[in-house]
């Protein structure tokens, strides 16, 4: 038994996100293609093709959950699924065909595919990890250090897997950057593995070396871009004090039943979200 753990990022712009989060959910590997078979179904069900054949890349969360996504989809009351999907599918295969109901549709179909999507992993017992970072927080001076929130996420995806029977392994599946970026967050990461007793210690369990894959491919890293977008846009901890989307509240309670949370023997909480305010690594002279 092993699991992945599917990593993407929302917010690194630094522009418009409310918060930079860091996002991953862990999948059993016996449950990988289950899991991706029923979505690429929901997805047929729901728009009446795949996403990819409708925008020929990747479906970001941005363009499935933006405020006028919202807006649209209030203006009629709820579309009998059947004539939803239909009229779905007439405007993706022909957007010049827009009306009042086609774009009702699709607004309802696109907030009714990410919170099935979020149901569908939590029945595949996903595993949930994020950090969230403001975007004035303090950040590493070079690219020589791993920075922080990457490290609190391999750090709490050990202590799931650490917590499992078995010792299973994991893995780590990044969204593929520029060549140039993922050589320098491999390097990051392998010097985090093998140079820090933290990192060393952590390697026991997560294999040292990332996949990197095209999110446009990959089912499981759009449902992590899905994930990281609600928790930008609409979850707060304490000290989070970012005005929060209203209308994400209903999918901020599907992102917390899949977050990952264990109470040690010694009484202890280990939760999988956490907020950070500086990403400087520690040994920085903080």
């Amino acid at each position: 038994m092993s699991w992945s753990l599917f990593i993407d990022e929302s917010g690194q712009d630094q522009r418009h996100s409310p918060y930079e989060v860091l996002a991953g959910i862990a999948i059993e590997d016996r449950r990988i293609w289950p899991l991706i078979r029923q979505l690429s179904d929901a997805q047929m069900h729901i728009f009446g093709m795949r996403l990819y054949q409708a925008y020929g890349k990747e479906a970001k969360a941005m363009k499935l959950l933006n405020k006028k996504v919202f807006r649209l989809a209030a203006q009629m009351p709820p579309i009998e699924k059947g004539l939803r999907t239909r009229l779905t599918r007439e405007i993706l295969q022909d957007g010049t065909q827009a009306s009042r109901e086609r774009l009702t549709a699709l607004a309802q179909s696109k907030i009714e595919y990410c919170r099935f999507a979020l149901g569908l992993a939590r029945g595949h017992g996903a595993q949930a990890f994020a950090t969230m970072v403001g975007q004035d927080a303090p950040r590493p001076p070079s690219a020589d250090h791993l920075r922080k929130d990457y490290s609190y996420l391999f750090e709490r995806f050990f202590y799931f897997l650490n917590g499992l029977e078995g010792d299973p392994m994991g893995y780590l599946v990044f969204d593929e950057l520029d060549k140039t970026q993922s050589h320098i967050l491999l390097g990051q990461v392998s010097s985090y593995f093998i140079k820090t007793q933290n990192g060393r210690t952590r390697s026991r369990l997560i294999i040292p070396e990332p996949f990197f894959v095209h999110s446009d491919l990959t089912t499981l890293i759009q449902l992590t871009d899905i994930m990281a977008y609600v928790i930008s846009w609409g979850l707060r901890l304490k000290e989070m004090h970012a005005p929060a989307r209203e209308e994400l509240a209903p999918l901020v309670e599907d992102v917390l039943r899949i977050r990952f949370h264990r109470r040690t023997e010694a009484g202890q909480n280990e939760w999988g979200f956490r907020h950070i305010k500086d990403l400087r690594p520690a040994d920085l002279g903080r």
